[in-house]
């Protein structure tokens, strides 16, 4: 098969969503697939993107469409659905083989890109949700009730003609839009699923969760049971990661909190919650953004806290399988949550806010009762003290077994053979 991507930010620049599309490019490839990526062109520079991202040269499955950059340090793009971009699309395209199925992994312009092209050519498309938009959007602007009702007029008018007509002015309703023409709905977790099929996004949403490289996954447990093991030689026996001593003689737990640093994170109460907490743990942020600055001025009061900014993916996973517990503090915003489920594929319990995460993790958490402060600081208390007991929880081996992506591509190649198949 040819499959064709569909986003909006290009594979290359930083994003859940992009580390995941690459992942399963690669393993649709090495199944002996052909994949085109479509997305804006990006405007940072090659040696920045060299540097950042390991890229070497022109890859030829991109395609990259005229674009502008949307933020400061030009990683982030978009390119205007309209006919001027599909006809640079077409006649790009026509130098490729013929396309068997358009796979949209966008919510935005890409979305509407995508099932333009696919509309014009009479291509079968799945459509894969990768975001909340009401959540999204309502965490970063006041105005998010406006902003809405502006992302439907866009999509009425750019999606005009395709599917039935689609009236409202919600998140849900935008999603709606979105999905029409679509032979197949996927999301990556079941909790986000439910939501689509209640809110009559799609009738049936198909749950593909995404996954981690089975070749990293390998390298990153072996490298942690090495440490594991010379640290068990020098030290004697220790419970899941390697933890410092503090001055009171005591194992101090390690805990690895991962993400954007942006409100809908949530990564200031999580830093309230351990100064509030009187636990003496190690604790390590990894991640970049705009709320930087108020999070050093919190960890202040904390001497255990270090930031230690954007890592690689393979660095991420390592300082994940060598933590004591990850922490995942935002509530309601993300639709799989892939830090939990990675660390579960690495053996490593999660501390989790989400009571929808904590449920498809089927074990190996501590939970927090609610979004207050408090709750996430008796969270953390219980964590710390299981963690020098030495009864943390134990991951669900399921959960961590599912996680790998070569089954993930299986799953999804199901999917394209059902659609394929219903033409």
């Amino acid at each position: 098969m040819h499959i064709v991507f569909f986003g909006d930010q290009h594979l290359e620049s930083l994003g859940g969503a992009q580390v995941s599309m690459r992942l399963q490019r690669r393993f649709l490839e090495r199944a002996g697939h052909t994949v085109t990526a479509v997305a804006p062109k990006m405007h940072a520079t090659p040696s920045t993107l060299r540097q950042a991202h390991g890229a070497k040269g022109v890859d030829a499955g991109y395609l990259d469409l005229p674009s502008i950059p949307i933020t400061l340090d030009r990683e982030y793009s978009m390119s205007w659905p309209g006919r001027r971009t599909d006809r640079f699309l077409d006649r790009a395209m026509r130098d490729r083989p013929p396309v068997d199925l358009v796979h949209v992994q966008a919510d935005f312009w890409g979305a509407f890109i995508g099932h333009r092209f696919a509309y014009r050519h009479g291509i079968p498309v799945v459509h894969t949700m990768h975001n909340r938009v009401d959540v999204g959007i309502a965490a970063v602007t006041p105005l998010h009730r406006q902003v809405l009702a502006v992302l439907n007029l866009w999509r009425r008018v750019a999606m005009r003609g395709i599917g039935a007509p689609v009236a409202g002015s919600d998140g849900w309703a935008y999603l709606r839009g979105i999905a029409q023409g679509a032979g197949a709905v996927t999301a990556p977790s079941g909790h986000f699923a439910r939501r689509l099929e209640q809110h009559n996004v799609f009738a049936h949403v198909d749950v593909v969760w995404n996954g981690i490289d089975d070749e990293l996954l390998t390298q990153v447990r072996a490298g942690a049971e090495t440490s594991d093991s010379a640290r068990d030689i020098a030290a004697g026996p220790v419970s899941h990661g390697e933890s410092d001593v503090s001055a009171g003689g005591l194992r101090r737990p390690r805990f690895v909190w991962l993400g954007r640093m942006s409100p809908e994170k949530r990564l200031l109460p999580f830093l309230e919650a351990v100064v509030a907490s009187k636990v003496d743990p190690d604790i390590e942020v990894i991640g970049g953004g705009g709320q930087l600055r108020a999070a050093e001025k919190i960890a202040r009061r904390h001497d255990g806290i270090r930031f230690s900014g954007r890592l690689s993916y393979a660095e991420t996973l390592a300082r994940i399988a060598a933590a004591d517990a990850v922490v995942q503090t935002s509530i309601g915003f993300e639709t799989q949550g892939m830090t939990p489920f990675e660390a579960a594929a690495l053996g490593t319990p999660t501390i989790v806010s989400d009571p929808d995460i904590a449920g498809e993790l089927r074990g190996g958490l501590w939970t927090v009762a609610d979004a207050s402060v408090s709750a996430l600081a008796d969270a953390l208390q219980r964590a710390a003290s299981d963690i020098v007991a030495g009864t943390a929880p134990i991951p669900n081996p399921e959960v961590a077994a599912a996680f790998h992506q070569s089954s993930r591509t299986a799953a999804m190649i199901d999917v394209y053979q059902r659609v394929l198949s219903a033409r």
